[in-house]
């Protein structure tokens, strides 16, 4: 019998408890009756996703649970995301995240430029790549607020701040910075870029429409997560599958996902917001394990919500998961002939009070219809702590889904 495996992921969706929510958890405080079942019927456990010397990025944490050595292949947020672009990258050339933020009295108000509109920004990319392309520079649209810098010629040992981790804090002081003599020259002109962006982008007509509106101005790019083009090894070829899909909003995941062999599958209305298309992606992930032995389905809204601090409307992203992605599949999968393995887990934990990434690790549960349950009665950080799998370490994870009934 073919045996078929589908892996969920919640990004930031691990949490602390939450006075507000009467010391819960967002995942405890949820009606997630299905994740609750998957999790009573099926295996749970603990994941150190970060490995130590890393930063809790979701670089890092997807590459780790889908059994990368972070340390081996890891290049750069950029490089990764320039994959999912259709973007080459050079020999001589260096890619990076570069995000539109909102800067304000010299603070980083918002990483996101407050959610700016696809549109919006791929006007703003454009035109920083009209007036300061070339040479060494150019610019890439991506969605929303993500983007793409390369520089060719860059050397990638420079200290570069992520800008959802520093949120109030003066951008002046996290500047980029040299970790040798020999970078001092890209760190330089990284840093000039910075500035010019915010002299043009000060006054231009999209950022004069947002004020008009109330809404964040994107009036500074901040670039970040270095790196050249990673050697990877596919996770096919690592785990004996023949075909797989990745699904996700965030190009970084798409990436990734096609580094380790993966079929990107777009979805219309995937937005990597809380208003994503939920129902389009559960249907794409059942029509791509009908063909495939293998499928990565990745969901942004609850680490956007925590990035926000908005501890409610994690709470909903949290509930339609459960409701409108882990049930459909669940009830879906669960009564096909083939036997089929389901994973649902965060990458990170991102917790509401911080607005920004942990290292801690993180829940998760595999249920297939083969095996026998734990006796964890449901799903959330403390009740994984008691499971069938204890406290797993980075690579294991992937191992013990892909362990034969």
């Amino acid at each position: 019998m073919n045996h078929k495996y589908i892996v969920i992921v919640g990004d930031g969706m691990a949490d602390e408890p939450i006075e507000a929510l009467g010391g819960l958890t967002p995942i405890q405080a949820a009606h997630s009756p299905w994740l609750d079942r998957l999790a009573c019927e099926g295996r749970t456990g603990l994941l150190q996703t970060i490995p130590a010397g890393f930063s809790p990025g979701s670089e890092i944490a997807n590459l780790s649970l889908l059994g990368y050595d972070v340390a081996s292949v890891f290049e750069g947020r950029g490089s990764l995301e320039a994959a999912s672009m259709g973007i080459t990258i050079g020999a001589d050339e260096m890619a990076m995240r570069c995000n539109l933020i909102s800067i304000d009295n010299g603070l980083i108000r918002n990483h996101s430029a407050g959610h700016i509109s696809t549109e919006e920004a791929r006007e703003l990319i454009r035109f920083l790549d009209e007036k300061l392309g070339g040479g060494p520079f150019h610019f890439y649209p991506g969605v929303s607020y993500r983007h793409l810098l390369k520089m060719k010629g860059g050397d990638k040992g420079i200290i570069c701040t992520p800008p959802h981790d520093m949120l109030g804090a003066s951008f002046g002081d996290l500047l980029i910075r040299p970790e040798s003599p020999q970078a001092s020259s890209t760190a330089e002109l990284l840093n000039r870029l910075i500035f010019d962006s915010q002299a043009l982008l000060a006054n231009h007509p999209v950022n004069l429409h947002r004020r008009e509106k109330g809404q964040e101005a994107a009036n500074s790019i901040w670039p970040w997560s270095p790196g050249y083009r990673p050697q990877m090894e596919t996770l096919l070829k690592k785990y004996h599958l023949h075909s797989g899909s990745v699904i996700s909003a965030v190009d970084l995941i798409k990436g990734i996902g096609i580094y380790a062999g993966l079929k990107p599958v777009a979805v219309e209305g995937a937005t990597g917001l809380y208003d994503t298309n939920y129902e389009g992606k559960a249907k794409a992930a059942m029509e791509a394990l009908r063909h495939d032995d293998f499928v990565f389905l990745h969901i942004e809204a609850s680490d956007e919500a925590s990035h926000e601090g908005d501890v409610a409307l994690k709470v909903k992203t949290i509930e339609y998961l459960d409701r409108r992605i882990v049930g459909p599949i669940y009830q879906e999968l669960s009564t096909w002939d083939e036997l089929v393995t389901i994973a649902v887990l965060p990458d990170h934990p991102t917790p509401c009070r911080l607005r920004t990434h942990t290292a801690d690790p993180v829940p998760f549960l595999i249920w297939n219809r083969e095996w026998s349950p734990d006796g964890v009665a449901c799903y959330d950080e403390f009740q994984a702590r008691q499971g069938f799998y204890g406290v797993l370490q980075g690579a294991a994870f992937i191992e013990a889904l892909f362990e034969k009934p």
